[in-house]
């Protein structure tokens, strides 16, 4: 990969953007913003309203426990590897990283057990004694992965197609096969396996994506090359949170300014000219606002009634992805063998995404995934004891009063017991909660998503809310823009917010954005 960027190319032949830059909120899609924008010239001031960055990305240490409260799965390290070698750098320059083997074991509520190891020949074998025929199935499904993966990633993803008339270009749909444009993951994945665990292991990655088997397009099969090829990473020495950290060394060098503890709570054009932002520190005036924050919070809270883009009808339509409910947990005494990822399934999960999509309520057999980062990292736990993280995907929007919470913490723990035979109940010695409240409340998160809107075939690409904003120098990024949720996206969304405000210093993309061409 060429240093050439986006960033580069909309700059065109302009040496650098000399305009001031106002980053809202710290989150991964912000802080890579940042970056693109500090090498290009721009002076860039991020805006943290806690002490501390990384936005969902966060980390919680207490009493010798370290948690990542967010993302927890090192995922597309091709992704990491493009970023920083834009700016001449690589991951390995601020992190290391142990690939997982297994990737991570299912415990199946029948009492079955599955490893999902670092080896596609591995799963090979563990699909073939499932079903006859599935081994060679699995290479097939994951060849076409891998095709639509590359096509994807180069045609969809790195270049950004945001308009809808850039999606329907014959040449554009000519890519990749049609099933994976038109079918659900659910109906797609059935072509290739018979039995349900086998679609389970193959669509379990789309809770990444917010979405569900039965909503999301079957262009997403390109997790399954994600998951299966590429591999499954931790960044040592403490997690996904080193990449936050990595990002912010790398935004410092750069000459980026971060403020935290510093709440924006309005925008709006100044009478001078640029932007008018109203802080918790005071105000400030800037030329471009880039807000790491959910579209919807910027367009219903942080906006004046006139400049509003959307009504609420039009934000409250919207298919949010899940939130969680979340326990961290440190405990006394091994927790074998639960592996560093490690999922409990329900044989039948379709339940389980009722509860979530269609009608909301706490799931009665929850499918849900457990985090164990002391197993590979000894330094975020202390000695005889493990760090826990325990994930339930729910529906946003649900009522999560403290008795609510207390019976589903209640549930949660036995079943972990009952199906994988870890009892954690007498040996934790610290334990925090996380659930819808606490993510509508800490991170502004329409219905309290975990992680912003749903991948579903309406809210693809350009049927994501835009990259520019309703009032000029407006604009935003992360994981509810394109291309979407999960890290990597970010780090791209990140990108390409910043080719945005490159693009649009030139009269000619500037002039195009306010006759609607853009």
């Amino acid at each position: 990969m060429s240093r050439e960027s986006p960033v580069a190319e909309a700059l065109g032949a302009q040496s650098s953007i000399d305009d001031s830059v106002t980053v809202v909120g710290a989150g991964i899609g912000g802080l890579a913003a940042s970056c693109y924008l500090a090498d290009a010239g721009a002076d860039v001031t991020v805006l943290e309203r806690h002490d501390r960055p990384g936005g969902r990305a966060g980390r919680l240490e207490t009493e010798g426990f370290t948690f990542d409260t967010g993302p927890s799965w090192y995922l597309m390290p091709d992704v990491f590897e493009r970023f920083f070698r834009h700016f001449d750098r690589e991951p390995s320059d601020y992190y290391s990283l142990t690939r997982l083997d297994p990737h991570y074991r299912v415990f199946f509520k029948d009492g079955d057990r599955a490893d999902i190891s670092a080896d596609p020949a591995g799963v090979r074998e563990l699909f073939e004694s499932y079903e006859t025929g599935a081994g060679a199935a699995f290479e097939t499904y994951l060849d076409e992965s891998q095709f639509v993966y590359e096509v994807g990633m180069e045609r969809f993803v790195y270049e950004d197609r945001p308009r809808f008339r850039d999606w329907v270009d014959t040449d554009v749909l000519r890519s990749l096969p049609a099933a994976t444009l038109a079918k659900s993951m659910d109906s797609y994945v059935a072509d290739f396996f018979d039995h349900p665990k086998l679609q389970q292991l193959v669509q379990y990655t789309l809770v990444f994506l917010g979405g569900s088997p039965y909503n999301t397009p079957a262009l997403y099969t390109l997790m399954s090359h994600v998951d299966y090829n590429l591999g499954v990473y931790y960044p040592e020495e403490g997690g996904l949170y080193r990449v936050v950290e990595a990002l912010a060394d790398l935004a410092g060098e750069l000459g980026v300014t971060l403020e935290t503890g510093v709440d924006v709570t309005g925008i709006l054009p100044a009478s001078t000219g640029g932007l008018h932002v109203e802080t918790t520190a005071g105000p400030r005036v800037t030329d471009t606002v880039l807000s790491n924050a959910p579209p919807a919070h910027v367009d219903r809270d942080l906006l004046p009634e006139a400049h509003r883009s959307r009504d609420d009808g039009y934000w409250d339509s919207l298919t949010y992805a899940p939130s969680a409910y979340m326990l961290y947990l440190g405990v006394e005494g091994s927790v074998d063998p639960l592996e560093h990822h490690t999922l409990v399934l329900p044989t039948d999960w379709r339940d389980h995404f009722e509860a979530i999509f269609e009608e909301p309520r706490w799931p009665a057999d929850p499918a849900y995934y457990v985090n164990v980062p002391s197993a590979t990292d000894d330094t975020v736990a202390p000695d005889d004891h493990e760090t826990v993280v325990v994930l339930v995907p729910v529906a946003p929007g649900l009522e999560d009063g403290p008795d609510a919470r207390a019976r589903f913490r209640e549930q949660v723990l036995a079943d972990l017991a009952e199906y994988t035979g870890v009892d954690l109940r007498d040996r934790i010695v610290v334990e925090e909660e996380a659930s819808v409240g606490t993510f509508a409340d800490r991170y502004s998160a329409p219905g309290g998503t975990a992680l912003g809107l749903a991948h579903t075939l309406g809210q693809t690409g350009p049927l994501r809310p835009g990259r520019r904003g309703p009032i000029e120098g407006l604009y935003h990024v992360g994981g509810s823009t394109t291309p979407g949720i999960v890290v990597p996206m970010c780090l791209i969304s990140g990108e390409h917010a910043a080719a945005a405000v490159a693009a649009d210093r030139t009269s000619e993309s500037l002039a195009a954005r306010l006759s609607g061409l853009r």
